[in-house]
């Protein structure tokens, strides 16, 4: 099962465009209401979350999305069971996926050190060891990080592609008519 954390001021894009490639690829996604079931996003949209942090289960996590947004980043910062799920993904390999101001969390963490990493421009004082790239989303091992809501659907595909391989992320390009 994938994970996408939500948190209230998250960036609703940058949520809701990954879960929608991951269905796409017939990959099993929930989305985690962190703050709360209904969820209110950075521009005010409120989200029904697909479970409370409180029912999620550690043990069956294929890979951990973390969508940017502020104070949404800042919120799933401060949630200790974010902190320890992203724990839990690094010592079994997991692969954790942030967009935007997210890897900021990643990098607070020490995670980026030695990695390629991107964020949205700003952040990058918070990505602490990590070699800047320009591009606009990066994987580096088992961590993929993007810039923000304008690529959240190659974000998706990206983690699509972690998970099943560039040829069905490719399929999925061609069918939404994405570049």
């Amino acid at each position: 099962m994938v994970y996408v954390f939500l948190a209230d001021g998250f960036e609703i894009i940058e949520a809701l465009a990954p879960v929608d490639m991951l269905t796409r690829a017939k990959i099993d996604v929930k989305t985690v209401g962190v703050t709360g079931e209904m969820v209110t996003s950075s521009c005010g949209v409120q989200v029904k979350a697909d479970m409370s942090i409180d029912d999620f289960d550690f043990y069956d996590v294929q890979a951990v999305v973390l969508p940017g947004g502020m104070p949404g980043t800042l919120n799933l910062e401060n949630n200790p069971i974010v902190g320890r799920t992203i724990d839990n993904a690094v010592n079994t390999s997991t692969p954790i996926c942030a967009i935007c101001a997210a890897p900021s969390i990643l990098g607070h963490k020490g995670l980026l050190k030695g990695k390629e990493a991107t964020c949205f421009p700003g952040f990058e004082d918070a990505l602490d060891g990590a070699t800047l790239s320009e591009k606009y989303v990066v994987t580096d091992g088992n961590i993929i990080t993007a810039r923000g809501a304008g690529v959240c659907i190659d974000f998706g595909l990206e983690i699509v592609k972690k998970l099943k391989g560039a040829e069905i992320a490719d399929e999925i390009r061609k069918t939404i008519q994405s570049k």
